[in-house]
C-alpha cells in the first residue's frame, strides 16, 4: 500500500537545514515556517529491489582510464574524523576507514569548500567552477519562504526578508544548476565512463534539472529522505528542542528513495547504510568497466537519527545528543570503509581515484560546540569553520601514501582532477577555475594551486589572497582580517590596524566580482548566525555574529 506524505517537493528538505535552520535561533517561535509546507503531497510506495546496470562480463587486458569515486559527506565538521587527532566525543569514536584515505593517499591540508551551504557548494564540485561566475549563490527557496522569515522573533537579532525583490524571483522549480553548465559526469560519460549518482542531488526540482539529465547514467536520490521513520524500533532520535525548524523537519520529512526518475519507494534500512549497500552493488556490476561513482551521503546533516546497534555501541557517551551524532558519524565511516572494501575484493583499488570531502562545515544548530574545532564558525559563514573541510585523495598507482599537501585547494580543483585521471579534455572555450591537484601533490608543479580564492553570498563576502584573509559584510556593518599564517583559527582580527591590507583586499574582492555572473534569483531574506556559540546557548549581544 503506497504512503502518501505531505512533504516538500523532492529536495526541498534537504535544502531546509541550508536555509530553514538558519532561522532557528533561540527565541524563535516554535512552529513551522508559514507556506513551508505548502508543497503537494508525494507517493511513496513499499520498498523496491533497486537493480544496476550490468557492464561487461570481463575486463579488458588492459585499461587506461581509472575509476573515479567522489564520496561527499553532508555537513561534517572539520573535527568529526579521527586523523589528527580529532574526533567526536574527545576522539572516542574513531573513523579508521576515513582516516584510511589520508593515510594512504594525501591529505589536503587546507582544504576549502565552493561555498558555506550545501548547495552552491555541490554545484562548483561538479562543475569545477565558482558558482557565482553562473549565477548559482544562494540555495534555491520558494518565495513564500522569504515571506514568513518575518514572522520569527530572533530575540535579540531579528530576520530581514525583502519583499520587493519577490517581483524578481522565479519559481522554485526552476532554479538550478543552469543547464549551459557541463557537469563532472557529462565529461567522463563522453569519455565512456558509467556515471553513477547515489544519495543527495540538490541542484534542481524539475525534470530538466535530474542527475540523470546531467551526465549521470543512473540515479538513486534520496534527497530530503529522513534516515529511518521517527517511531522505527531501528532508530534513536535527538530532537532539538532548541530549534523550531528541527521540529518542523521531524513532521515532514518521508522515508524514502527514487531511482531514475520513477516512483518513490520505502529503503529496507537506515539511510546511510542503504546508500552503502547501493554502492556496494553499483561497484560489483561496473567492475569491468571505467565508472564514476559520486556517492553524495546525507549524514550527518540533521535531523540528527541513528540506529539503536551504533547508538548502543557507544555507551560511553553520556550526553544523548553527542551520542546520536557520534552514532551518525560510526555509520558513515563503516559504510565507506565498505565501499572500500569493495574496490579491493574487486581488485580496483590500485587503479581507484577516491576522494572524500565534506559539501560544507558542521552547523551550529546541532548545539554541539566543537564540531569545527579547532575554527570559529559553523556552516553559513565564511569562517574557517564553515569553510574549512576535510578533503583526501588516494589513488594507489599514481599518488605516494601519506603525504600532506599544506597549500589552498578547493572543491572546484576535484573537477580538473578527475578529468586528467581520465585522460579527458576540460571542456572547450570554458574557464574552469580549478587545477589538477595531482602535479601539485607530487612535485612536479610550482607554487600555490591558487592563490586567491573567494566566497560570496550577496553582501556578505571573503577573500583569501595568499595568507591573508578579509570578510566583509553590510550586516552587520564590519571588515575581518585575518593572517592565517600566525592566526590560522582567526582570533585576532586585524583589521583596523592594517588598513592598508584591507583596502588591497578589498581590490581583489572588487575584481573578481566584476568576473561574476547577477545571481539567478535573488535572495529574498536573511538570518543572523553567531560566530562562535552554538544554536543552544544563550544569545548575548556581545556575540559575533554575521547574517546569512
Amino acid at each position: 500500500m503506497a504512503l502518501t506524505i505531505r512533504r516538500w517537493s523532492l529536495g526541498f528538505a534537504g535544502m531546509a537545514a541550508c536555509i530553514l535552520t538558519a532561522l532557528a535561533l533561540p527565541g524563535a517561535m516554535a512552529q513551522a515556517p508559514a507556506g513551508a509546507a505548502a508543497f503537494g503531497p508525494r507517493v511513496v510506495g513499499p520498498t523496491i529491489e533497486n537493480t544496476w546496470q550490468q557492464g561487461p562480463e570481463k575486463r579488458p587486458p588492459i585499461r587506461h582510464q581509472p575509476n573515479i569515486v567522489l564520496i561527499v559527506a553532508d555537513d561534517l565538521g572539520y573535527n568529526d574524523l579521527t586523523f589528527a587527532d580529532g574526533g567526536v566525543a574527545g576522539g572516542s569514536v574513531p573513523t579508521t576507514n576515513i582516516d584510511s584515505l589520508a593515510r594512504e593517499g594525501v591529505n589536503f591540508a587546507q582544504g576549502y569548500t565552493g561555498h558555506a551551504t550545501c548547495a552552491p557548494s555541490r554545484a562548483a564540485i561538479l562543475t569545477g567552477r565558482y558558482p557565482t561566475r553562473y549565477g548559482f549563490e544562494f540555495t534555491p527557496a520558494p518565495a513564500n519562504l522569504g515571506k514568513s522569515m518575518r514572522s520569527f522573533n530572533y530575540g535579540i537579532r531579528n530576520g530581514v526578508s525583502f519583499p520587493e525583490r519577490e517581483k524578481d524571483s522565479i519559481p522554485f522549480t526552476k532554479m538550478g544548476l543552469p543547464q549551459s553548465e557541463i557537469t563532472l559526469a557529462q565529461v567522463l560519460q563522453g569519455e565512456g565512463y558509467h556515471t553513477l549518482h547515489l544519495g543527495k542531488w540538490h541542484l534542481g526540482e524539475s525534470p530538466e534539472f535530474e542527475a540523470t539529465r546531467r551526465g549521470f547514467s543512473e540515479s538513486l536520490l534520496t534527497s530530503g529522505s529522513i534516515y529511518l521513520p521517527a517511531d522505527d524500533p531501528r532508530a534513536v532520535n535527538s530532537m532539538q528542542p532548541f530549534d523550531p525548524i528541527d521540529r518542523f523537519l521531524w513532521q515532514s520529512m518521508p522515508f524514502y528513495a527514487q531511482k531514475d526518475g520513477g516512483p518513490g519507494f520505502r529503503p529496507p534500512s537506515y539511510l546511510t547504510d542503504y546508500l552503502t549497500d547501493e554502492a556496494v552493488k553499483a561497484i560489483h556490476a561496473n567492475r569491468n568497466r571505467p565508472f564514476f561513482l559520486y556517492l553524495a551521503y546525507n549524514a550527518p546533516h540533521t535531523p540528527l537519527q541513528a540506529t539503536k546497534a551504533d547508538y548502543d555501541a557507544l555507551s560511553h557517551i553520556t550526553d544523548h545528543r553527542m551520542r546520536v551524532y557520534a552514532a551518525m558519524i560510526r555509520a558513515l565511516d563503516r559504510g565507506v570503509g565498505r565501499v572500500l572494501q569493495q574496490l579491493e575484493e574487486e581488485g580496483l583499488t590500485q587503479d581507484t581515484l577516491v576522494i572524500f570531502t565534506s559539501d560544507n562545515g558542521g552547523a551550529g544548530y546541532l548545539g554541539l560546540p566543537e564540531v569545527n574545532r579547532p575554527f570559529r564558525g559553523w556552516k553559513l559563514t565564511f569562517f574557517e569553520g564553515g569553510v574549512r573541510t576535510p578533503y583526501f585523495m588516494r589513488w594507489p598507482s599514481t599518488i605516494p601514501a601519506g603525504i600532506t599537501y599544506r597549500a589552498p585547494v578547493s572543491h572546484f580543483d576535484i573537477f580538473a582532477t578527475a578529468v586528467a585521471a581520465a585522460n579527458a579534455r576540460l571542456p572547450a572555450g570554458r574557464l574552469i577555475d580549478g587545477v589538477d591537484l595531482v602535479p601539485y601533490v607530487k612535485g612536479r608543479a610550482r607554487g600555490r594551486p591558487h592563490e586567491m580564492l573567494f566566497w560570496k553570498n550577496a553582501s556578505y563576502q571573503a577573500v583569501r589572497a595568499g595568507d591573508w584573509k578579509l570578510q566583509v559584510a553590510d550586516r552587520p556593518e564590519k571588515e575581518w582580517l585575518y593572517d592565517l599564517s600566525v592566526d590560522p583559527t582567526e582570533r585576532v582580527n586585524l583589521a583596523s590596524t592594517r588598513p592598508d591590507k584591507v583596502a588591497e583586499l578589498k581590490r581583489y574582492l572588487a575584481a573578481h566580482n566584476a568576473t561574476q555572473a547577477e545571481p539567478l534569483w535573488p535572495q529574498l531574506g536573511q538570518s543572523p548566525v553567531t560566530v562562535d556559540h552554538t544554536l543552544a546557548e544563550p544569545q548575548e549581544e556581545t556575540q559575533e555574529y554575521v547574517y546569512w
